[in-house]
């Protein structure tokens, strides 16, 4: 090779400035001024810099420090850009405001992570590295022995600081003086027994089970009923059984045979009669001590699947459409309502029994009033069958509904002004609805497709709890003379009893209005 040709290529090489970081190769040609390689060198050398603090800051001592710089001027260029450190140098234009989030990723991982053997950074002495990671991100120095360092970005509270005396002094006294009433307030509440009865446990798991084999799965009928006296009467398929909550006994009542079947049954308000609506069309009036029919009143010409007594006045609802009032003392019809289009599946008298509400598988809600034959309010916001039908003993006039399938709402109207006040969606099909008699609440029953039974508080329309047991329909629901307990059936064939409700001494006062009235 001639002379002049290792003269151009050293010359070239002479030329050429070679810049490295994280294995990147910075390349910048002699032909640029000099302001613009002046520029390149200084940041350079910054960069270079700052790995060479992150490599060999001295942390115990000098001697430990000037032993480490004497290594590290020993050690090539070529070394140095190798090493590990640039794993703690963040590359983030424009994105600060992710450093929290990013320290705290680091500090899991560097705590969970073990330490390599032959490192040369391990922790020495009260500071470490991610301190130091602390340091050029966030701009804290070093303190003495333990790092105590605080970001302007982070949440923290901080208890008898100057800053948080500041805002208090800045805040209106009024303000502070209705703020420590609300607390005040809330403590009173906590230890009242108000509070307590609010925060009750309701036990989801049933205290008794029985067996029901033939109970039928079938929406459109009512086949249990607890009477004033404290007996459980229910309908398997042509039988009618009664169990006795005193001793625990059950009894065969009555049996139709093979020539009709049990659509309904109710028990009157001196639980010692039994109505029982069959599938011809006929309602049977049994008496319980005697465990004999007594009467047989007829008018329906399909079956009948849901009764209503009002002191001595029995109602009934039919396939047919119709609803009939009965006199059993006079043998007699005393009414008769027509309005439902399809089969009447739920009847209900108010606490005053001066109304009676009717569901129909027409979608529709009716109240009836004795001794006209309008309704004297018609509700069509339900969009499937209406069984589930409670009035509130609480509330005059507040009646709630509930509808099937394709419904799944439960609807609370004021029936003195024919207005809806309230609704929710329960997402699955309501079977029966019941208000409670010692506190301002109520249950409901479901199907599709959850199988639930759910406590509510009213007004607020909020879960106490929801109870769960049956694998079939909850079709059926009765309480107890007391109040305190719920028995539900469903097609499974089972009847469970259920603590849903308090005691009548453990139960809220409830607050009543009372009209001002003249005595004289």
């Amino acid at each position: 090779m001639s002379t002049n040709t290792v003269k151009m290529l050293q010359q070239r090489n002479n030329d050429i400035e070679v810049s490295c970081f994280e294995d990147k190769l910075q390349i910048s040609p002699s032909k640029q001024n000099k302001e613009n390689s002046h520029l390149s060198k200084s940041k350079t050398c910054d960069m270079s810099d700052l790995v060479r603090l992150l490599h060999k800051v001295d942390i115990q001592g000098v001697q430990q420090g000037d032993q480490i710089e004497q290594e590290q001027d020993s050690t090539p260029k070529k070394q140095v850009q190798q090493g590990k450190t640039c794993r703690y140098i963040p590359l983030r234009s424009g994105q600060k405001q992710n450093l929290n989030e990013e320290f705290q990723y680091r500090e899991i991982e560097e705590e969970n992570q073990e330490p390599q053997k032959g490192s040369d950074y391990k922790d020495q002495g009260n500071v470490t590295l991610k301190d130091i990671y602390k340091m050029h991100v966030f701009g804290q120095p070093l303190q003495s022995e333990q790092l105590q360092w605080e970001s302007k970005n982070l949440l923290h509270f901080a208890d008898n600081t100057p800053s948080k005396r500041k805002i208090l002094s800045d805040i209106n006294p009024a303000v502070l003086e209705t703020y420590q009433n609300l607390m005040d307030y809330r403590e009173q509440y906590q230890n009242s027994q108000d509070y307590q009865f609010s925060q009750r446990k309701i036990s989801k798991v049933p205290f008794k089970v029985l067996d029901a084999p033939q109970l039928q799965d079938d929406f459109y009928l009512n086949l249990i009923d607890w009477s004033s006296q404290n007996v459980l009467s229910v309908a398997l398929s042509s039988c009618v059984y009664l169990w006795s909550a005193y001793n625990n006994r059950v009894t065969k009542f009555c049996d139709f045979g093979n020539n009709d079947m049990v659509c309904s049954l109710i028990w009157n308000p001196q639980g010692n009669q039994l109505a029982i609506g069959t599938g011809s069309g006929e309602v049977h009036i049994y008496d319980q001590e005697k465990m004999k029919r007594i009467q047989i009143l007829e008018g329906h010409s399909a079956r009948v699947g849901s009764l209503a007594w009002s002191g001595n006045t029995l109602c009934s609802g039919s396939k047919d459409r119709s609803i009939i009032l009965h006199d059993p003392r006079q043998k007699k019809q005393t009414g008769k309502f027509e309005g439902h289009k399809q089969e009447v599946c739920g009847l209900k008298w108010s606490p005053d029994e001066y109304q009676l509400a009717s569901g129909g598988n027409d979608n529709k809600l009716f109240v009836w009033r004795m001794g006209s034959q309008i309704p004297l309010a018609k509700f069509n916001q339900h969009q499937a069958a209406v069984k589930a039908i409670a009035w509130s003993p609480h509330r005059h006039g507040l009646l709630s509904s509930g509808g099937g399938t394709a419904d799944r709402t439960i609807r609370f109207f004021n029936t003195l002004t024919t207005q809806q006040l309230d609704w929710i969606d329960t997402g699955s099909q309501v079977c029966n609805l019941m208000f409670s008699k010692n506190v301002n609440e109520f249950v409901s029953t479901h199907g599709y497709s959850m199988n639930q039974i759910v406590c509510w508080k009213y007004p607020a329309l909020q879960k106490v709890t929801t109870l769960m047991g049956h694998t079939s329909r909850v079709l059926f629901l009765a309480m107890s003379p007391d109040g305190e307990t719920i028995v539900t059936g469903a097609g499974d064939e089972t009847l469970r009893f259920w603590n849903a409700f308090p005691r009548k001494e453990q139960a809220q006062p409830i607050n009543t209005v009372l009209l001002p009235q003249m005595i004289r």
